[in-house]
């Protein structure tokens, strides 16, 4: 039989799904969480950083203070989900990522302890726009917002597809990496295609760029490290018989430290400026940080660790899973204070809950959200116990 909490959290993430918005535009999202939130006693606090928010809920006399974070934009994908009730009632958007759950999640945790105030200190529930452009943490931070609501430690988790409905898995160190973009002009000089030798190809130098870049992660960086580069996207101004006379390169690379993205940036911009050179044409090599790697900090990974165990059993919970490619806006939280992120199993692959993100069929899976309110209500705990002991 359900549960009033399960039945309460189904209804708000019901309601999130069926009114995504996308990064920087969450006004209704925000709306929404706000008025859950002061209707459960909590102090509220909107317009951080654009559309974010952040709640209060205080208990005892401690001055600790940590964060719970959710993230509340929806992407761009126009959501195929014939039957489906609770479907994206707005043209070309929908949670393909399973933001609805997470935000869901948060706000039951806020209702498990807001009720029994069995904690002792601050609870703070950060509420973050635009997180899958990397560009929300970052803007929160800008307006001030650990200032405004200072933590000792911030805790995030994401559902994964893939893993065991309810399941955890966490690690100490990068969990996550960043995500550098690159863009790779070159400017040559286009011909007829029946006369290469009267022009300069940048298809060719662009083909000899592309394939030179891939010898940095296995020459250049130390084998116990891990990155990846990627390209891609590949553009030109030619025709079928006409060699164009510029190209460009798009693509992305992962890794989990600065060290790292300061080598493949330099690598890159030397291969690519170098192979131009060579064949007389002209470079222009561009090179952006999108997202912080994410690196969980051991001392509260230990905690996090305690708290899924207490909720799911210790036989649910991984506690050195390996590192994943993939980016979370939450990596930039981490840079400014400590804490932890943890994956939560949506569902294996060919169960419910097991669609990948970014996907069109994607939906998250209501079976986990009462499992990631309890977490989230636990960590509160466990970070902030009551009769604390004194120092001697």
């Amino acid at each position: 039989m359900e549960s009033t909490l399960q039945g309460q959290l189904k209804s708000w993430r019901h309601h999130l799904h069926q009114r995504p918005e996308t990064g920087f535009e969450e006004v209704d999202t925000s709306a929404y969480v706000a008025n859950i939130l002061k209707t459960l006693g909590l102090e509220v606090e909107r317009g951080i950083g654009g559309t974010g928010l952040v709640a209060t809920l205080r208990a005892g006399s401690s001055p600790r203070a940590i964060g719970l974070r959710a993230d509340m934009d929806a992407l761009n994908i126009a959501e195929h989900a014939p039957g489906r009730a609770h479907a994206s009632l707005n043209a070309g958007k929908m949670h393909a990522c399973g933001h609805d759950g997470h935000m869901s999640m948060i706000l039951g945790a806020a209702r498990l302890l807001a009720e029994r105030r069995d904690f002792d200190g601050i609870v703070r529930f950060i509420f973050q726009p635009a997180e899958e452009h990397g560009r929300g943490a970052k803007a929160m931070m800008a307006d001030g917002l650990f200032e405004r609501f200072p933590v000792d430690a911030i805790f995030g988790a994401h559902n994964m597809p893939g893993m065991r409905a309810g399941t955890f898995a966490t690690r100490a160190g990068g969990i996550m990496a960043s995500e550098d973009n690159f863009v790779i002009h070159i400017k040559a000089r286009g011909t007829h295609a029946a006369r290469p030798h009267m022009g300069i190809d940048p298809i060719v130098i662009a083909s000899q760029i592309v394939l030179a870049l891939q010898t940095i992660v296995s020459r250049n960086l130390d084998p116990g490290l891990q990155a990846v580069i990627s390209c891609t996207e590949f553009i030109t101004d030619g025709i079928r018989n006409v060699i164009p006379s510029h190209v460009t390169i798009k693509g992305d690379t992962r890794s989990y430290s600065k060290e790292v993205q300061a080598l493949l940036a330099s690598r890159m911009r030397e291969i690519s400026e170098g192979i131009c050179r060579t064949h007389g044409a002209q470079c222009q090599f561009e090179y952006t940080h999108e997202f912080a790697p994410t690196v969980n900090s051991p001392e509260y990974v230990d905690l996090a660790v305690t708290a899924a165990r207490n909720v799911a059993g210790a036989t649910s919970v991984d506690a050195n899973v390996q590192p994943m490619m993939i980016s979370e806006d939450f990596g930039a939280f981490l840079q400014a204070v400590p804490g932890n992120f943890i994956f939560i199993g949506n569902g294996e692959t060919h169960a419910r809950g097991g669609v990948p993100l970014h996907n069109a069929t994607y939906d998250f899976n209501d079976k986990i959200l009462e499992t990631g309110a309890r977490y989230f209500a636990e960590i509160a705990r466990l970070a902030l116990p009551r009769n604390r002991p004194c120092a001697s």
